[in-house]
C-alpha cells in the first residue's frame, strides 16, 4: 500500500496498554455522542471491495458504527466485477466518450453481478462481523426510479448520445431504507434503478449515493476510493474544499475523469444539507472509522461553502 498514513493493524492492538486503549475510546466519545441517531451513507468501492483483509475491515467497521448508534447505509459499485464477467463472457465493450454503451445483454450481466454476487458478498461480509445487513435495489421498495441517461456529444452540443440502459436518477423514496435503519438493519444498495416500463438501469453509484444521502437528510456521506483524496498539482492531499475551489480545480485540470462525477454528487450532496461530504483513502485499515470517530483526516472533506 503506497500511502504515507501509519494505521493501526489487529496485531498492534493487541499490544496497547490498556490505558491507552481508555484513552482511544475516550477520544472517540464526543464524536459517538455527536452522531447517535443520525444517518451515515457510505460509497464502497475500489481496493477496499476487492482486498481480503480490508473487506473485513469495512465491515467491521460498518458493524461498529451501528451498535454506537449511527445508522449507516451501503451503496456499493462494482465496476471492476462486471468487466470482468463481460471479458470471460467475450463480450466486446463499445464505448462513447468513455461511457459503455450497455445494451440488454450488457444489462443482464450488470444485475447478476451488482445484486447479485457483489450485494451478497457485501451482505455476508456485515453479517459476518455480527451485523443485520439486508441488500436492496432499486425496485425494493419503489427506491430508485430512473431514466435513461443521454450524454451530451463534447464537440457538438446540439447532439445527444443514446448509451442504451445507462441511467439518470428521477426519483428516490427512501421508505424501504427508513423501515430497515429503524429494525436495526443495515441497509446495502446496488446502484440499480427502473423505469417507468419496469426497464432496469445501471446508475453511477457515486451518484445514487450522493442523492441518497441528501433525501435521507444524512449527517455524512463517505466515499472510499483508491486514492488519498484530492491532490493538488504538487501532489498535496488537499484536505478540505469548498465549490468555488472546485471550479478551479476542474478548470486548470487538477481534477478531471472519473473524478469529476465524484466530485459532483459530492457537492450536489453538501449543497443539499448533507453537513459533510469525505472522499477517503479505503487502502488505509479503518480509515472510515477515523475519519468519523477521530479529529484525524484521512481524505478531503467537502463544505458547501
Amino acid at each position: 500500500m503506497t500511502n504515507d498514513t501509519t494505521a493501526t493493524s489487529s496485531t498492534d492492538v493487541a499490544h496497547i496498554a490498556p490505558r491507552e486503549k481508555a484513552e482511544i475510546l475516550s477520544q472517540a466519545l464526543p464524536y459517538i455522542r455527536k452522531y447517535h441517531g443520525k444517518t451515515i451513507v457510505i460509497k464502497y468501492g475500489g481496493n477496499a471491495m476487492t482486498d481480503p483483509e480490508l473487506q473485513k475491515d469495512f465491515a467491521e467497521d460498518v458493524v461498529l458504527l451501528k451498535l454506537v448508534g449511527l445508522n449507516p447505509v451501503v451503496v456499493h459499485g462494482g465496476g471492476p466485477q462486471i468487466e470482468g464477467l463481460l471479458s470471460k463472457l467475450g463480450k466486446k465493450g463499445h464505448f462513447i466518450q468513455g461511457m459503455r454503451v450497455t445494451d440488454q445483454e450488457t444489462m443482464d450481466v450488470v444485475e447478476w453481478v451488482l445484486a447479485g454476487e457483489v450485494q451478497q458478498d457485501v451482505v455476508g461480509l456485515i453479517n459476518a462481523a455480527g451485523g443485520k445487513a439486508v441488500g436492496l435495489t432499486g425496485r425494493d421498495g419503489g427506491l430508485i426510479r430512473a431514466k435513461k441517461l443521454m450524454i451530451q456529444d463534447k464537440d457538438d452540443p446540439s447532439k445527444e448520445h443514446d448509451i442504451g440502459q445507462v441511467g439518470d436518477i428521477v426519483s428516490i423514496d427512501p421508505s424501504v431504507v427508513k423501515a430497515l435503519q429503524n429494525d436495526q438493519f443495515i441497509p446495502v444498495v446496488s446502484p440499480i434503478g427502473f423505469g417507468e416500463h419496469n426497464e432496469s438501469y445501471n446508475i453511477n453509484a457515486d451518484v445514487v449515493a450522493a442523492k441518497l444521502a441528501t433525501v435521507l437528510r444524512a449527517e455524512k456521506l463517505l466515499m472510499l476510493t483508491n486514492i488519498r483524496g484530492v491532490l493538488d498539482k504538487e501532489g498535496q492531499l488537499l484536505t478540505e474544499l469548498t465549490p468555488r475551489r472546485i471550479d478551479e480545480l476542474v478548470a486548470d485540470g487538477t481534477i478531471s475523469g472519473g473524478m469529476i462525477p465524484k466530485i459532483a454528487g459530492a457537492i450536489d450532496a453538501a449543497k443539499s444539507g448533507v453537513n459533510a461530504v469525505h472522499i477517503i483513502d479505503g487502502r488505509v485499515p479503518h480509515a472510515m472509522l477515523l475519519e468519523i470517530l477521530s479529529d484525524q483526516a484521512y481524505g478531503t472533506m467537502i463544505r458547501s461553502h
